[in-house]
Formats: C-alpha cells, structure tokens, sequence
C-alpha cells in the first residue's frame, strides 16, 4: 500500500465562504523510489486539529485572560492539556508522485468554545498545533487492479499557526464585532431592560449593566 507523508506549509484566511474559515496548504507525497510510486485514485481524508497549549510561552496579560481555561499559572502543570480544536475533511485529486491541497477548517467566534477563548486570549506569537491524519485511500496495485488501503493512525504533523492569521479572518467576517451564546430567558430579560430604559441597541444595554469602571470610554 502507498505510504504517505504529510507537510503543512502554511495557512490563510479564506474571504467569501458561508462560516469562518482558514485553508491549510498541506503537501502529500508517496514515501518511494520513483519505481515503486502506484497510481493513487483519490484520499478521502480526514485531520483532527488539537491545539498544543504547553508548546508556547505566555505573557502576563495572557496568562491572566485564560485563567478561565487553565486556572492560575502556578496549576497549570496539571491543566495545561491538549484541547481539540475542530475536525477537517478533504478529498484529494489523482495524484501518484505528490500533490497539494487547501484543507479547509471551519472556525466559530463563539466564546462558549474553548478553543475560541484560547486563540482570544493570545495577544502575539502563534498557536501550536497538532494535525492527526486518518482516511481512505483508493489506488492501483501493480497490476493496474483498484486497492483500498488505510492511513495509520500515526501519521501527524505539529504545526504554527500564527495568531493574526485568525485574527485577519474573524475581522474579516465579524468587523469590530464578538459573539455571546445567552439563554433565551436571559435575553428576553435584556431585551426588557433594553426597552424600559429606552436604550438604542444591545450594547448600550450590557453598558448600563456594568460598573462605571469597567465600561471603556473611546
């Protein structure tokens, strides 16, 4: 069967699409001598992304806004765990020697989601990642008949994936704007609030809430 390596070569923000999404540049190639290379019909692919948080170093600031994944700096030797961040699929074209893809990773802004409170916490530098691969691959054997093989499951690839590339997407689809999941009770009661007080928008609302000092003047 075909034995496959994986590279990730980079990372961008993909404009346009129905969700927030970033494409992977990822490069697949047969590990063989150009005499043993077999035809491979198409790979239906599949990734796992973990984010690797013990991979980095954390500024004051950071350490302080992702107390509420990983609890105070002197606890994180026992909270400072891979978190898994999504799930990717690709179908890959004919290919025999090598080829390159967009792996596409849809994202979400909502801060619910670990992953989501992790990359917002990060002020520079990049996320580290782990990509584990998995899949189907269709191909011919030597004598030109159609074989169906597996990827093991031990094939993975770390990756950087520097902070402004996310944030160049989600300011891209959510312009000076954050999203908030709230119960519908809690909204209705808002949307009250809101009303009574005569109050423009949603925003204006949350600000009446709050504290004097914890509403940012600009």
């Amino acid at each position: 069967m075909p034995d496959l390596s994986f590279e990730l070569e980079g990372a961008e923000a993909v404009p346009f699409a129905a969700v927030p999404m970033l494409a992977f540049k990822l490069a697949i190639r047969q590990m063989a001598s150009s005499d043993d290379l077999l035809p491979i019909h198409t790979v239906a692919l599949h990734c796992q992304i973990r984010i690797d948080p013990g991979r980095r170093r954390y500024g004051r600031d950071e350490q302080e806004r992702l107390r509420d994944l990983f609890d105070l700096p002197s606890q994180w030797s026992r909270t400072l765990r891979p978190l898994l961040w999504t799930h990717a699929n690709v179908v890959l074209p004919p290919f025999t020697d090598a080829v390159t893809v967009d792996l596409p990773v849809p994202c979400t802004f909502d801060f619910n989601v670990a992953a989501t409170k992790y990359f917002q916490g990060l002020n520079e530098g990049d996320v580290p990642l782990t990509l584990l691969f998995s899949g189907t691959v269709f191909h011919e054997d030597d004598e030109g008949h159609l074989q169906i093989a597996q990827i093991p499951w031990d094939k993975e690839v770390t990756f950087r994936l520097p902070i402004g590339v996310w944030r160049e997407m989600m300011d891209c689809y959510y312009p000076n704007t954050a999203w908030l999941c709230l119960r519908r009770d809690v909204v209705d009661r808002l949307y009250e609030f809101k009303r009574q007080q005569g109050l423009p928008s949603f925003e204006a609302a949350l600000e009446g809430l709050m504290p004097a000092e914890c509403v940012r003047t600009t």
